[in-house]
Order: C-alpha cells, then sequence, then structure tokens
C-alpha cells in the first residue's frame, strides 16, 4: 500500500454517461468483469483496452 494521498485520480466518462474518477493507471486500461475474466483458450485476461470516447473526459 502507498502513502495516503499517492493515487493521482482522472475523470474518465462511464457506462451511462455518467462522470466518474478512477485511479490514473487505469485510464488506458480497465479491469474486466466476473464473464470476461478468461478468453476462449483459458488464459487470463489481465487488461482491457478502455474506449477513447470514455478517456476524452479528463481534466
Amino acid at each position: 500500500m502507498g502513502k495516503t494521498g499517492s493515487i493521482e485520480w482522472v475523470k474518465i466518462k462511464g457506462r451511462k454517461g455518467q462522470v466518474r474518477q478512477v485511479a490514473k493507471s487505469e485510464t488506458n486500461y480497465k479491469k474486466p468483469g466476473p464473464s470476461q475474466r478468461y478468453t476462449a483458450s483459458g488464459s487470463r485476461v489481465k487488461k482491457i483496452k478502455r474506449s477513447a470516447k470514455a478517456t476524452q473526459v479528463r481534466t
């Protein structure tokens, strides 16, 4: 764990159009949900590319 305040927050657009904050490290990629956690071959998916539309709102 980092020190208090060590995470930088960035605003992105959520799925329903609302603006929400995520950690700066997760602006380009997001963690997959339960149904997208594995590929067809059975390997784990660690990152899913975030859409360009979502990352437009950065402030």
